[in-house]
């Protein structure tokens, strides 16, 4: 599985994942929910999180925050 480790969770996740054969990549430092959301549709990549956003399939647009 390819997997998109969100802040504040730590980097030594990724070195973990990867050392079980997963591709584990680390999201952008100071980037916004949406934009977490896109890198990780376009990679074809599952987000682990701490964060309170609503999960959504690849196939479908996030759900609007009211």
């Amino acid at each position: 599985m390819r997997f998109l480790i969100d802040m504040p969770l730590s980097p030594v996740l990724a070195t973990w994942l990867a050392d079980r054969g997963h591709a584990a990549g680390l999201g952008l430092h100071a980037a916004t929910d949406s934009q977490i959301m896109a890198r990780a549709k376009h990679e074809a990549r599952t987000v682990v999180t701490i964060s309170t956003i609503r999960a959504c399939s690849q196939s479908h647009a996030p759900a609007s925050q009211a």
